[in-house]
């Protein structure tokens, strides 16, 4: 047979290289005879010029509370607008751009505007506006001026929120089987958040934020037809424009973040052989502080060099052992090796010095974590998956100095029934780890009794199951339900116990091809039990907390209105959370309760003009309330000067008209 074959392949390269040899390329049929009129796509367009959609929109916000803007894109009160869209350019010859924008003019919008060559190399450049709220109207009477806080009789009046601006430029090249990329970003981080000093009693002020973020990152990547690999590197450097801060009697009572920056470099790559699928990675780095300290009585050290050098090994492997098995496992490894400079530092308590002194201690963390897992199909539409995960972390001058977490867990998915889907979960959790060392190393001011919740032994409980539901078609109802228990039976003064559980559901109807609606609901509880002393005894105390949290919410939809140029809309959503902790000593005493609520809702109408143009009406309306006992008015607390209640409650409401042009 193989002499056949051997005389057959000699045959096929004498025609090949002979220059009267026939040619029976596709490219050389005789196609003059066939009608292609009935292979033509009749839905097939030139992709070439321009595609997408711009908007403009404008309104009105009647907003009391900046809080507000978390929601409604922007805290400002009265007239706004703002830009969006998403326009698409593909030339004849490969080249290709797009612009995408939302909501530029608001407080939170983004845009993205690239272009390149398909297949080649890609220009891009971003832009993001972030601003997030914490309370409106702040009022402080210390204004801050170049590093000084300055006591005044006038009110200094403020928002307690932080704005951050980012743009990024970044070039893509590719090409065959090598690539590269480049990217730079630099974000601006501006605003006030809520501070404390003690100078000579307690007082709240707003700390001023001003910090520059520039990051810069490179890599080249290779592949093949079974593999890749890709070797980066990351940068990025953290500048606080705002330095240490002073009082008029006393000079450098608040340092704030000081300056930073870190570096990485990293190597990565995937091989595949058959249905074995391996990658693995590794990454070096390091994070640099060296910035002044405040002086103080005691103090050896003019500014504080800090190093903390980084490795990051990974390595994963999947294999389809048979067309039912499939296997796999990881291996994790983290180091950090702090070598920042240490010195004998005076000690305080409350009051004042202690005379005592103590060397800080550089922390190193070293993590191995090790995964197995197996996956098997046990029918059509029956799969049944189990794991290990092991987490072994060391820690130097730590209360306890290793710790190692062991978790077993099952999954079984079932397709195979007839409108119904499920999924179970089950999992079994253990932590334990070296003897503790509360006293010697790190915490002679605690009790010897106390344990850490990250550090102490626990056994975890936990199981979850889906079931997704499809009785006719066009309903669709999705459960999900799970419960944890977390169980610290060694420890004395610290957390004992606590459990997590809760429910989501979601209910998706379509009517017709012009109505559909959806509801949904949701609650969760956590459950806490601490224990404490109030000195170096046994436990005396014990607290309970309750937290709960409920979320619903319900839309509708109904298009097809007034010759198919009409859609009206309406979403609806309430969510809820409530803290309750109790203290029992001598007597039981409740806390004070934090607890809050927010009504959501939104309607629209939108138009189409023609097949190009479109006008859309949209109203939105938030309630929100909530109440912290730990917020309080500014000189409530004898001694204390805060920043006031900051609690929140109001009604807010935004009106928006846009007109939207599709340019395809």
């Amino acid at each position: 047979m193989s002499f056949k074959l051997n005389l057959i392949t000699l045959s096929l390269l004498a025609v090949s290289t002979s220059s009267m040899a026939a040619n029976f390329g596709v490219g050389q049929a005789n196609t003059t005879a066939v009608d292609t009129y009935k292979y033509e796509c009749k839905r097939c367009t030139n992709v070439a010029g321009y595609s997408g959609e711009v908007s403009v929109a404008a309104g009105y916000n009647d907003v009391s509370d900046v809080d507000a803007g978390n929601t409604l894109g922007t805290g400002k009160d009265g007239g706004i607008g703002a830009v969006s869209g998403d326009v698409k350019f593909q030339g004849d010859s490969g080249y290709q751009a797009q612009i995408q924008a939302h909501q530029l003019g608001m407080d939170n919008g983004f845009a993205h505007i690239s272009g390149g060559k398909a297949g080649l190399y890609e220009f891009s450049l971003d832009y993001d506006a972030i601003k997030t709220y914490q309370a409106g109207d702040v009022e402080s009477r210390l204004w801050h001026n170049d590093g000084m806080l300055t006591p005044s009789d006038a009110i200094n009046t403020f928002d307690l929120a932080q704005h951050r601006e980012k743009v990024a430029l970044g070039f893509d090249y590719g090409q065959d089987f090598y690539g590269a990329f480049v990217k730079y970003s630099q974000e601006d981080k501006t605003g006030h958040k809520s501070a404390s000093l003690v100078s000579p009693s307690p007082i709240n002020f707003g700390l001023p934020i001003d910090a520059t973020t520039k990051q810069f990152d490179a890599g080249i990547h290779f592949s093949g037809q079974n593999w890749l690999t890709e070797l980066s590197y990351f940068g990025s450097v953290y500048e606080n424009h705002i330095d240490h801060l002073s009082l008029p009697y006393a000079n450098d009572v608040y340092s704030a973040a000081p300056d930073n920056q870190a570096h990485q470099v990293s190597l990565s790559g995937q091989y595949n052989i058959n249905r074995t699928f391996m990658n693995g990675r590794i990454v070096t780095g390091r994070m640099i502080q060296d910035d002044n300290l405040i002086q103080m009585t005691g103090n050896p050290l003019q500014n504080w060099d800090g190093q903390v050098d980084t490795l990051d090994g990974r390595f994963a492997l999947t294999s389809m052992l048979t067309n039912r098995l499939r296997l796999g496992g990881s291996i994790d490894y983290s180091k950090r090796d702090n070598k920042s400079s240490t010195a004998e530092f005076a000690q305080y308590n409350f009051n004042s010095l202690t005379g005592a002194f103590r060397q800080n201690v550089p922390q190193d963390i070293e993590r191995n974590t090790f995964k197995v897992n197996a996956s098997y199909r046990i029918a059509s539409g029956y799969r049944l998956q189990a794991g290990y995960d092991r987490k072994e972390v060391e820690r130097t001058f730590s209360d306890r100095e290793q710790t190692n977490d062991d978790n077993l867990w099952l999954k079984l998915n079932v397709r195979a029934l007839d409108k119904v889907n499920f999924n179970l979960k089950a999992e079994h959790a253990n932590r334990s780890g070296s003897a503790y060392e509360a006293n010697e190393l790190t915490s002679s001011e605690n009790n010897a009794l106390l344990r850490k919740y990250y550090l102490a032994d626990r056994t975890r409980n936990a199981v979850e199951f889906k079931v997704n539901y499809t009785p006719i078609n066009w309903m669709s109802l999705d459960i999900s339900t799970r419960y944890a228990q977390d169980e610290y039976d060694q420890t004395q003064i610290g957390l004992t116990e606590s459990e997590d559980y809760g429910y989501d559901a979601n209910l998706n109807i379509a009517f017709n091809q012009h109505v559909d609606g959806y509801v949904f609901a949701g609650q969760q509880w956590i459950n806490s039990n601490q224990a404490g002393s109030q000195g170096f005894a046994s436990p005396d105390w014990a607290a309970d907390i309750e937290d709960e949290f409920i979320s619903l919410g319900a839309g509708a939809s109904y298009s097809g209105l007034m010759q198919d140029k009409l859609t009206l809309g309406i979403d609806y959503l309430f969510s809820n959370s409530i803290s309750d902790t109790n203290v029992t000593a001598d007597r039981t005493n409740p806390y004070g309760d934090y607890y809050s609520y927010n009504h959501s809702a939104s309607m629209y109408a939108d138009y189409a003009l023609s097949e190009q143009m479109a006008l859309k009406l949209t109203y939105r309306y938030e309630r929100y309330f909530d109440t912290d006992a730990a917020n309080v008015g500014v000189n409530d607390i004898p001694g204390m000067i805060t920043l006031g209640d900051i609690n929140h409650n109001y009604n807010a409401h935004q009106v928006m008209l846009s007109f939207t042009y599709k340019l395809r």
